[in-house]
């Protein structure tokens, strides 16, 4: 058990378990985009240490860069989006992966997406770390989903409780 803030947490998912799952999408993006040198868009903060892990399983020619989205006030999704840094890039005619820690009503990826689609990319997909898909709101295909989760409060591997806990190498559940 660990404490953050004033909320306790217990373990959901152990670091060997994540670390498994990122090898596993590496080599599905591996072997969807391996020869298109893919421009992948980590969505901070909480992307951080998944996009850290998973570029180091990507082994061919590629690009990386970051936005910064919000969409949480404490413990709750606030359902509305606010993109805080912007994209850099030229998209063009790019093969796109968003990286996402976790996507859980889907709202953020929803904008995310009809924001690049005006940049007139060759395609777009989305890489979660972990994934809530009982808390879903709209439809999203998400291509490449390490973990799947239950719709419980979650911190560490990136994901945070009003800006802390994301440090632990392993993700936690909000104790009941």
């Amino acid at each position: 058990m660990i404490q953050v803030l004033d909320k306790k947490f217990v373990p959901l998912v152990n670091e060997a378990e994540i670390q498994r799952e990122i090898k596993r999408v590496a080599t599905e993006i591996k072997r969807d985009l391996g020869d298109k040198n893919p421009l992948f868009i980590g969505v901070l903060n909480g992307v951080f240490m998944f996009a850290a892990d998973l570029m180091k399983e990507i082994d061919f020619p590629c690009e990386i860069t970051f936005v910064k989205c919000s969409s949480y006030a404490g413990l709750i999704s606030t359902g509305g989006v606010k993109t805080l840094i912007g994209i850099d890039r030229d998209l063009s005619d790019r093969h796109v992966v968003i990286l996402e820690d976790i996507v859980d009503t889907g709202l953020t990826m929803k904008n995310m997406i009809s924001i690049l689609e005006q940049a007139h990319p060759a395609s777009v997909r989305i890489a979660t770390c972990t994934f809530k898909p009982d808390s879903l709101q709209c439809e999203l295909h998400l291509d490449y989903v390490g973990l799947n989760v239950p719709s419980k409060f979650l911190v560490g591997y990136g994901l945070d409780y009003n800006g802390h806990g994301r440090n632990y190498r392993d993700i936690y559940v909000l104790a009941e």
